[in-house]
């Protein structure tokens, strides 16, 4: 965090990016796409504040949806069509998909013979592609696994025959999930071993997302030598990559303030302003324990506190943390790195006040994107 943030003038609860680290984000990855010859989209599902987008679209100006809103809202607001792929479309969606999308990725080649003949039909320049699944991944947390067995992510080698279908001209796979440059290659090898006959003939092969080329330690020279070699084995084809992560990596933080200490069995829990169910999803899905800016894991030798959150659910709390002194009702606790997976996962579960979204200028301004109202609350209902 720019150490010029002023906190006081931040409402709680609040999400605050900051415009010098998304910056810093988006020259790595142009820099990435530029040196390597690919094409990198911003991935919607990691991703969506649309007010930051015309900070985006100064480095990166294309997206990938995931949904009939978000392929408009990439035209909306990205200014271009979408790369969409869903794992199912229906009728009713999929008029909303044309008109928005100038990719469209099929999940199996059921939901391709549906719905192609209204691709074609519909005279719109759409390249469409079919997600392949090659039966080997990387991500070790269950959830986030996208290969393993049983999966409903995409076409396995042995149900296609020796030519892809007329009418697919990419591949698309997505295996990765906050991964190194050399989870990719070990992907690659094992999507050449089971998909080389096709290679050679698509148009572009979509690496989907999970490439984590922001965090500190990840081999961008690696990555890009990798990608050169890969191209120039297949020089007709266009490589995509979608990660959705790298664009908002540590770009911010959620500001919150407790509100109440109490203790049970010598265990102190300090409620905050926020929820970790409604604001911070993913710690209780992976899980994982984020970081609280000034505090350590538990010590003996310092005052120690679970965090609690504010619904009602029993088990929206996380810990245990340790401060160089004892927690007061006013204090604000500070998430790092709640960005990215945080503000598209977000609910209204107990009617709890969403945190405000802001932008912490590289002028150093505070710029309040959006506040929330009962009333946001109330029309979501009903």
């Amino acid at each position: 965090m720019s150490s010029m943030i002023d906190i006081d003038k931040i409402p709680s609860p609040c999400y605050v990016m900051e415009e010098r680290l998304l910056r810093d984000n988006l020259t790595l990855i142009k820099r990435v796409k530029e040196e390597a010859g690919v094409n990198i989209i911003l991935a919607f599902k990691a991703f969506a504040l649309w007010k930051a987008f015309p900070i985006i679209r100064e480095y990166i100006p294309f997206s990938t949806a995931s949904s009939r809103y978000e392929a408009q809202l990439a035209y909306e607001e990205m200014g271009s069509r979408a790369h969409t792929y869903s794992p199912a479309y229906t009728e009713e969606d999929f008029p909303v998909i044309l008109k928005y999308s100038s990719h469209i990725t099929f999940n199996s080649l059921l939901q391709f013979e549906r719905f192609y003949p209204m691709v074609r039909a519909s005279g719109r320049p759409i390249s469409c592609g079919l997600r392949i699944n090659p039966e080997y991944s990387e991500v070790e947390t269950e959830l986030y696994n996208p290969c393993a067995p049983g999966s409903r992510m995409g076409v396995t080698a042995g149900l296609l025959g020796d030519r892809l279908p007329e009418g697919i001209e990419g591949l698309h796979f997505h295996t990765l999930c906050e991964s190194s440059s050399y989870d990719l290659e070990k992907t690659l090898a094992e999507v050449e071993r089971r998909f080389h006959r096709y290679l050679p003939a698509i148009k572009w092969l979509n690496m989907g997302g999970g490439h984590l080329m922001t965090r500190k330690g990840y081999d961008t020279e690696h990555l890009t030598t990798l990608l050169r070699s890969f191209k120039a084995k297949y020089p007709r084809m266009e490589i995509i990559m979608e990660p959705g992560s790298a664009f908002a990596w540590q770009t911010g933080f959620l500001l919150t303030t407790v509100v109440d200490i109490v203790e049970n069995h010598g265990i102190k829990t300090a409620i905050i302003d926020a929820s970790f169910t409604c604001h911070m999803p993913d710690c209780l899905e992976m899980p994982y324990k984020p970081l609280i800016r000034h505090a350590t894991d538990a010590r003996a030798d310092k005052p120690t506190y679970r965090i609690g959150g504010n619904s009602c659910l029993s088990g929206d709390y996380m810990g245990d943390w340790s401060f160089d002194k004892p927690l007061q009702v006013g204090d604000k606790l500070i998430f790092e790195d709640m960005i990215h997976y945080t503000l598209v996962k977000t609910s209204m579960f107990n009617g709890i006040p969403h945190p405000a979204i802001a932008l912490w200028s590289q002028n150093d301004e505070l710029i309040m994107y959006r506040t929330f109202t009962y009333e946001d609350y109330k029309h979501r209902m009903s």
